[in-house]
């Protein structure tokens, strides 16, 4: 049943004169501002940790079951190459190092001198050209 507008405007009437006590918006904005902190204090704790991974979970549909699926197995991942195995690790036995400087061999720098590094034997010398 629809009201009439006559039943409307009489309504509307009747609420444009009451009025709050007073207090009542300052109440009513203590008490918001309450439960805004016990809310912020729920979510915080390991049970609310909990209850939002819970509606995250319950709100999934569809394409979003594979991105969970990918956290997951990301986590499993990262899990498996963080964690260290319980592999034994043997100390390499010590050698004793030897300080003495052993000089070049000389037949190296006679190799250098018979080097042609002329412009008219370029590309002729062990260079190989492309």
């Amino acid at each position: 049943m629809k009201p009439f507008i006559e039943q409307i405007g009489s309504l509307l009437a009747l609420k444009r004169t009451e009025r709050p006590e007073e207090g009542y918006w300052q109440d009513f904005l203590c008490e918001f501002h309450q439960r805004q902190r016990e809310e912020v204090a729920k979510r915080r704790t390991f049970s609310g940790l909990c209850e939002r991974t819970t509606d995250w979970f319950s709100e999934l549909v569809g394409a979003k079951w594979l991105y969970a699926a990918g956290l997951a197995y990301a986590m499993l991942m990262a899990a498996l190459l963080v964690i260290p195995r319980g592999v034994e690790v043997e100390a390499v036995p010590s050698v004793p190092v030897n300080h003495q400087i052993v000089p070049a061999p000389a037949p190296a720098g006679q190799q250098l001198d018979e080097l042609d590094l002329g412009p008219a034997t370029q590309g002729s010398v062990g260079e190989q050209v492309f």
